[in-house]
């Protein structure tokens, strides 16, 4: 099967890509930057040559009709997974535009399944806890969320037309091998560097990038069953998940963390202690205002953003109940592990502040 990727080169994506590799699969990226292919894939033991590779940008209609041309299938990653609001305008250029005119293409071209990768937080919205897959479209001012419950609106678009639109939901991710050092791998380095010594109370919800890769190779698998796609079972069709699965929605695997869940476990992992304090996110919000007012002029990134103070302080869980499509989450305190191990290896953080001896 032919799978064109979009975000190939990002974290999601270049995990997803190795593992689609690897269950024999023929896979095409389009990228903006042909040289960021072998840097992305390379640490992942893709085989140089395994993939077709087209050079073009999301939102540009030409480049994506050459990419998705004759694929089977199309995994839509392409994402700016940000907090810093400097980035506001990159973000719906591409997270909202992009996913218009990727998915549009993609289902001209007569692409079998289309996986559009989403995220929790096109989900969240004042007074949400608890989300699954019938959560309504998110209503969060926060530029991130936003954008992403933009580009949730198109894909849901598609569903209701009955296009086999498929939606993923990564929860916040960590793990080895990431190609930009994003948001989530910079929070941990931060930690482990001791430079995040205040945290919110509240929670998140955070998983291994690899058990998502594992997901979209399940949705994008030719024989996966009809949970995993809108439209072909009923509520009280034979097969059908009574959860909502076969609204075609599933959540990457993850676990519910509180801040001092997550701080105890980069101690565990580094055996030290990383003194913290843990501050209602009422307290810290006026913080995050202030970073956000004064990032622009800043050159440095400042780590607390009002909007992830606000994720944090908000809660908000994934059901229990909700569709992973049955795959279980590694322990967390294993991608914590293996995540520091990478980060050290790779020169981001110390032998000392990864807990070497």
């Amino acid at each position: 099967m032919l799978v064109t990727v979009t975000g190939g080169t990002g974290f999601v994506g270049s995990h997803t890509v190795a593992e689609l590799v690897r269950a024999g699969h023929r896979v095409r990226l389009l990228v903006r930057d042909a040289d960021a292919v072998e840097a992305a894939t390379r640490p992942l033991e893709v085989p140089p040559g395994a993939l077709d590779v087209v050079v073009g940008d999301v939102t540009d209609e030409r480049s994506v009709a050459a990419a998705v041309r004759g694929a089977d299938a199309v995994l839509h990653a392409a994402s700016v997974y940000s907090f810093d609001r400097r980035r506001r305008a990159e973000m719906l250029r591409t997270n909202a535009h992009g996913t218009e005119v990727v998915l549009g293409a993609a289902l001209r071209a007569g692409a079998g399944r289309v996986v559009h990768v989403s995220s929790t937080a096109a989900l969240f919205g004042p007074g949400v806890r608890v989300i699954d897959e019938r959560s309504p479209v998110g209503t969060s001012r926060e530029p991130y969320a936003t954008t992403k419950a933009a580009s949730e609106a198109i894909a849901r678009r598609h569903q209701d037309e009955g296009a086999p639109v498929v939606v993923s939901y990564p929860p916040a991710l960590l793990g080895p091998h990431d190609p930009k050092l994003g948001d989530q791998t910079q929070r941990l380095r931060n930690t482990v560097r001791g430079i995040m010594p205040m945290w919110p109370a509240g929670g998140l919800q955070i998983g291994d990038v690899r058990d998502t890769a594992a997901l979209h190779v399940a949705l994008l698998s030719p024989d996966a069953g009809p949970d995993a796609r809108p439209g072909t079972a009923g509520p009280n069709a034979p097969g059908s998940n009574p959860s909502g699965s076969n609204l075609g929605r599933h959540f990457g695997p993850g676990h519910y963390l509180t801040t001092r869940e997550y701080v105890d476990a980069v101690r565990e992992a580094t055996g030290r202690s990383l003194p913290a304090v843990f501050l209602p996110a009422a307290v810290m919000t006026p913080v995050g205002r202030f970073v956000d007012l004064v990032q622009p002029a800043w050159p440095w990134h400042l780590p607390a953003e009002h909007e992830a103070i606000a994720t944090v302080g908000a809660a908000v869980r994934v059901d229990p109940a909700a569709s992973t499509l049955d795959l279980k989450p590694r322990p967390f305190a294993d991608t914590v592990t293996d995540t520091v191990r990478w980060l050290a290896d790779t020169g981001a953080v110390t032998e000392r502040q990864a807990g070497r001896r």
